[in-house]
């Protein structure tokens, strides 16, 4: 049984800043891609970001060169640091992560969601 906990979502002003984090826990042997994605109300979930376990990224093209993922891999938690927010940044953000919990087992799991809600 694996679990991924966000925090760090809130209110902001648009041009503001704000820290996603998620933190895995439970039986991990190992954690593959960590990605972030976000759901407006009404609209589908779309990938925000996604961070390999070597630290290669890729990023959606609305967010590029405003969002930066990271992680930590010994404390296998990702990051996304969000700058220069608008108000269509505004959404639910939850964290995604590609867990090796056996030697043959490998799980795709997803946080409770975050609200990120950013004012103009």
């Amino acid at each position: 049984q694996v679990q991924l906990v966000e925090s760090g979502g809130g209110l902001r002003q648009a041009g503001g800043s704000l820290r996603l984090s998620c933190a895995a826990s439970g039986i991990i042997f190992s954690i593959n891609n960590m990605g972030w994605y976000r759901q407006a109300p009404g609209k589908q979930r779309d990938l925000v970001a996604v961070i390999t376990r070597g630290g290669d990224t890729t990023y959606a093209a609305p967010v590029k060169g405003r969002f930066t993922i990271s992680r930590d891999n010994a404390k296998n938690t990702v990051y996304l640091q969000m700058n220069s927010l608008k108000p269509e940044d505004t959404a639910v953000y939850y964290c995604n992560a590609a867990i090796r919990t056996s030697f043959t087992r490998t799980t795709d799991s997803w946080g409770q969601g975050t609200q990120v809600t950013v004012s103009s």
